[in-house]
């Protein structure tokens, strides 16, 4: 019985050691898996944690009685847009280093639900693409009526009316409905009937940045003469000045220029989000086989065990 039970350990070594270096290539592709979906969640997460930092030092850096919109307010969309990131890459790098299917499985299904709502958010635009500029360009309106009331509003217009080349969001004449830069009587302003100066034309010879460059490039005023010679005059001067193109249209031109870049971009950021897909699935999938396989075990286990062949020295064998 002891040879037997010898032999049946050897069996088991020779069997172990067999399939060694099977298994080891096998838990070194699960490292692999596992830390991988941990940096990629990883380098998010510090992402994330910046966001927040800025957006919530751009928000205690305000005045109070600001601006405190989501679409208008770029430091509380930073806030909302890095606090879910946080959450989407905690549960990431919690799930994969700990291996934890519950938080794994939440990681899946908000990415999964943000890859949705991505997808969604393209077909619309594509199919419903003027009732989707029509409502940007309401949403861009609101920003430029509230141009002098954020800071943080008024650097983002002014970087992108800078970057674009452009001013107002269908032109300079948009600038009438703020409040600051109106033409309607009653306006004492200095910038009344103007443009910021983010819509000026920089020449090659100028050194100095003139941020009074806007000032009454609007010229609205009925009461004035509207010979046509003169119109035309202060046309082509104000044409020289500063940029008359709106900026959803050369947003519009931009992209259309740019096609392949846009392009680039969006399918890498889709293959990112696919990719963190894919390494959560094939960790939950791993573990749930070993769980399965321990269970499994267990049960074997129990099963095969073999009940005992002593019986109690004063055993009760009287059974009414």
């Amino acid at each position: 019985m002891s040879g037997m039970l010898h032999m049946l350990g050897l069996a088991r070594c020779f069997l172990s050691l067999s399939l060694s270096p099977r298994l080891s290539a096998i838990m070194r592709g699960y490292r692999g898996v596992k830390y991988s979906l941990f940096c990629l969640c990883y380098v998010f997460w510090v992402v994330s944690a910046v966001l927040i930092a800025v957006g919530v030092y751009a928000k205690i850096a305000k005045e109070k009685g600001v601006v405190d919109s989501l679409s208008v307010d770029p430091a509380l969309f930073l806030i909302c847009v890095g606090s879910f990131l946080f959450l989407l890459t905690f549960l990431g790098c919690s799930g994969s280093l700990r291996n934890a299917p519950c938080l794994l499985n939440a990681f899946l299904s908000l990415l999964l639900l943000v890859l949705v709502l991505q997808i969604v958010a393209g077909c619309v635009c594509f199919l419903f693409t003027d009732q989707v500029l029509e409502r940007s360009e309401r949403l861009l309106m609101r920003a430029v009526e509230s141009y002098r009331d954020d800071p943080d509003l008024q650097n983002a217009i002014d970087f992108v009316q800078r970057k674009f080349g452009c001013c107002g969001v269908g032109g300079h004449g948009d600038w009438d409905r703020n409040p600051y830069f109106t033409c309607r009587h009653g306006n004492p302003g200095l910038e009344a009937c103007g443009v910021p100066y983010s819509c000026c034309r920089r020449h090659g010879n100028q050194t100095v940045l003139n941020t009074m460059c806007g000032y009454g490039m609007q010229d609205q005023d009925p009461d004035r003469d509207r010979d046509q010679d003169r119109d035309r005059d202060r046309d082509w001067d104000r044409d020289q000045q500063i940029f008359t193109v709106g900026c959803l249209e050369q947003i519009r031109t931009w992209t259309r220029n740019n096609l392949l870049l846009v392009a680039g971009l969006t399918l890498a950021m889709l293959l990112l989000e696919v990719s963190l897909v894919v390494l959560a699935l094939v960790q939950v999938c791993w573990i749930r086989r070993v769980q399965k396989r321990n269970r499994d075990r267990d049960r074997d286990r129990e099963r095969d065990r073999s009940p005992s062949v002593w019986l109690p020295a004063f055993a009760d064998f009287d059974y009414d």
